[in-house]
């Protein structure tokens, strides 16, 4: 008896193993998305860094006109009217004072030079002729004497008041004058401009100086000895 013959057998091909690493698109599609959160990253980085350096310069503005502040009110609180110069004087462009010193009287100017808030004051000085010379030299500033210190930069306009028996004036008024000489003493009687009991400062900033807007300061005057 003849057996029939069985039928062929079908062998599928066998499917190739995936090996454990990535694609070239898989890895193309990672790298896309490591540059993105990378510009995304830097940008802020470079925004907080933008911040951060206009916040330091404008804090260094500020303590800058602060301690620019301090020396104009430790001027104006040592002015001494030594009958000899004016103890204090402001013409529009340049304030002049004599003040206090431990070692004798300097003379200080505050001088506008270019956008340039120049401060300059003598050594200090102990003789009639050494005063009168210092006071002077105010009239010839250029703001690079020695002495000379840039206070600020970029103030346009400044404008000087005097408080006077309650009212406030220019102090380029003229006005309120008394003898320079008490009645008996021998001396010389000649008219001077009193000394105000106080002074207002008002500085108005120059645009793109980093400063804006107007700045304005009272500062009593300390009383003079008899």
């Amino acid at each position: 008896m003849l057996s029939r013959p069985s039928p062929p057998t079908l062998h599928c091909p066998a499917r190739p193993r995936r090996s454990g690493g990535f694609t070239l698109v898989e890895v193309l599609v990672a790298l896309m998305i490591l540059s993105v959160l990378a510009a995304t990253a830097w940008k802020g980085l470079d925004a907080i860094s933008g911040a951060r350096a206009v916040a330091d310069e404008n804090l260094r503005r500020t303590l800058r006109l602060q301690s620019v502040m301090v020396q104009w009110e430790a001027d104006m609180a040592q002015v001494l009217d030594t009958q000899v110069v004016p103890g204090l004087e402001y013409d529009g462009g340049a304030m002049r004072l004599t003040r206090r010193d431990a070692t004798g009287v300097r003379v200080v100017a505050w001088v506008l030079r270019g956008g340039r808030w120049v401060r300059w004051a003598s050594p200090a000085v102990t003789r009639v002729g050494e005063l009168k010379q210092a006071w002077r030299t105010t009239y010839q500033l250029q703001g690079t004497e020695p002495g000379s210190l840039t206070a600020l930069s970029g103030v346009g306009q400044w404008q000087v008041y005097c408080f006077r028996n309650g009212s406030l004036t220019n102090c380029q008024s003229t006005g309120n004058v008394a003898p320079s000489a008490a009645p008996g003493s021998g001396a010389p009687t000649v008219l001077r401009q009193q000394l105000p009991e106080a002074v207002r400062l008002q500085l108005v900033f120059a645009e793109g100086s980093g400063l804006s807007g107007r700045l304005q300061r009272d500062v009593m005057l300390s009383p003079q000895p008899n």
